[in-house]
């Protein structure tokens, strides 16, 4: 039988490439102010987006490297080298003291813009876990004991980011009204939340918040969240109401996507035409709880098979875990295992599932797997090792099981996020 990870991993490389900062970002880059150019960075790609600039700036524009500023905040070990922003890496998932201080000195640094600068910020999924700036009231450890709530909750990322809105002293626009006195605000973004909304990536900056105060105690309710009476406090304070649309800060700021996971999709479709397959695009804003939507695609794969027909099915979007267990693993993992169960009688059909930041869940390690692979080979392994994938995924432990099976997808560090990227081929 043919060995289809090359080509799944193909796939995978096609819609990181898509999305990577070294190819989109200098067409979207603006000309150089009469002042400064202060860079401000943060997310998964911080650190390439912000080496990318700096060769604009100081090659391309041969700008004075003194009036080139910044800091770029990202997750440990996505790290590149630059010249003139500094990077920080910091905690992902789970904040730590390093973006605490990358978050204050990044507010201090807007705040020194003047009327001949321009405010260029630079944003990546994994912002809003890297800039974190506690509202006054909170303690650091409070607000990572919110985060870790948050992503034990199953909750989606859309609302995650309410509730780290109005806790925050950088999110929900808060940036921009720190960097008010700028001649321009300029944020290019790459978008790793599902339909693209600018409010949500990176928890908006530098944008207007169209939630409230009312909208995250909301949340905190429904997922029945354990937080400190400061949080509670701190939800019900005026004063960390986010920023709304006639905010002055706004005046003068300007908002872009550079990419988005549906160019990233595309690029895997494309790719799966070529190969030959008939192709099934489900769309690169799924969401849903990961098992759930594992069954859904396995029958569509079954159903494919059962016709006869040579297809792939691909979809983006992402995807969450309701933690239960006691495990290690992520969305994209907890996805295949669900798979894994629900093929293993199918040799003809292979699966990738991985996120493109190259990170799925785990413990913050640039070298935590990006999601895994299933096929025949997968298939066997279950067998010999006598591996019962329902106990692993009563335990939330894909991690665990893919070791075992060696189908762990380990890609490294990508420098850039756009979600998941998954693939079923049935041959």
């Amino acid at each position: 039988m043919t060995d289809r990870r090359p080509l799944l991993r193909a796939f995978y490389d096609a819609a990181v490439a898509a999305a990577h900062p070294n190819t989109i970002l200098a067409p979207r880059l603006r000309p150089a102010p009469k002042g400064r150019v202060i860079c401000l960075a943060a997310g998964k790609g911080a650190a390439a987006m912000a080496a990318a600039a700096e060769r604009h700036y100081l090659d391309t524009l041969e700008l004075a490297p003194e009036r080139l500023v910044g800091i770029a905040t990202t997750r440990h070990g996505y790290g590149v080298p630059t010249r003139r922003i500094r990077v920080v890496e910091a905690g992902h998932p789970v904040p730590d003291e390093a973006g605490l201080k990358g978050a204050a000195d990044t507010l201090a640094l807007a705040s020194e813009a003047g009327p001949d600068d321009l405010l260029l910020v630079l944003l990546t999924g994994g912002g809003s876990a890297n800039w974190i700036a506690p509202s006054d009231g909170i303690s650091f450890a409070q607000k990572q004991a919110v985060n870790k709530a948050l992503l034990r909750s199953g909750a989606p990322i859309g609302e995650m980011n309410v509730v780290r809105k109005h806790l925050s002293r950088i999110k929900g626009g808060r940036l921009a009204r720190a960097g008010k006195n700028a001649a321009e605000i300029v944020t290019l973004a790459i978008s790793d939340v599902p339909h693209d909304d600018p409010s949500a990536i990176a928890s908006g900056p530098t944008v207007p918040d169209p939630t409230t105060l009312a909208d995250a105690r909301a949340i905190v309710a429904k997922y029945k969240l354990a937080v400190d009476d400061a949080v509670r406090r701190a939800l019900e304070d005026p004063r960390n109401e986010s920023c709304k649309p006639d905010d002055a800060a706004f005046a003068r700021a300007r908002f872009e996507l550079i990419a988005r996971p549906r160019q990233s999709l595309d690029a895997a479709v494309k790719l799966a035409k070529e190969a030959g397959y008939e192709t099934i695009d489900l769309g690169a804003d799924l969401e849903g709880e990961a098992r759930e939507v594992a069954a859904d695609h396995a029958r569509l794969a079954l159903q494919a098979r059962a016709q006869g027909r040579r297809v792939a099915i691909l979809s983006g979007g992402e995807l969450t875990v309701t933690v239960r267990g006691q495990g290690r693993g992520g969305p994209n993992q907890e996805y295949a295992l669900a798979l894994a169960a629900l093929l293993k009688d199918t040799p003809d059909i292979a699966a990738l599932a991985g996120d493109t930041d190259g990170a799925d869940g785990g413990a913050g390690h640039p070298t935590d797997p990006a999601g895994a692979l299933i096929d025949a080979a997968t298939f066997a392994g279950m067998k010999a090792l006598a591996l019962q994938p329902q106990a692993y995924l009563d335990n939330n432990d894909a991690t665990t099981f893919f070791e075992a099976t060696g189908d762990l997808l380990q890609p490294g560090p990508t420098l850039t996020n756009v979600n998941d990227i998954r693939v079923i081929l049935v041959d």
